[in-house]
């Protein structure tokens, strides 16, 4: 049962990231992936705000939407990609702006949660 709450809460979650993804890249273009960034940074704050819930609460918005919602794969092909294409300070800025403000946000929602 606990697996249908966590499918549940990711096929909200991958369906959003996908929404966004698609509005944020039809806006403009940019130099650095932004609309992963922002994904990534917005669903580490969620996860942090949800850590300590009751109940299924962090099943189905923890683990399955902030699961879905975010994405490693994303990021890592977006870095190589940067890489490849010789942008090694913009590959480096974004990683490091997705880890610094990742963890920022997940130490703000772990805060909010107390």
């Amino acid at each position: 049962m606990k697996a249908l709450y966590v499918a549940f809460g990711a096929g909200f979650g991958a369906a959003a990231r996908y929404v966004i993804d698609v509005a944020v890249k039809k806006l403009h273009t940019h130099w650095i992936p932004f609309e992963t960034l922002g994904i990534n940074i917005a669903g580490s704050f969620m996860l942090g705000l949800v850590l300590n819930s009751q109940g299924n609460a962090l099943l189905v918005l923890g683990t399955g939407f902030a699961g879905a919602f975010t994405t490693w794969s994303t990021l890592a092909v977006e870095a190589h990609a940067l890489v490849k294409t010789k942008n090694h300070a913009k590959a480096f800025a974004y990683l490091v702006l997705t880890f610094i403000l990742g963890i920022g946000a997940a130490g703000l929602g772990i805060a909010f949660n107390h």
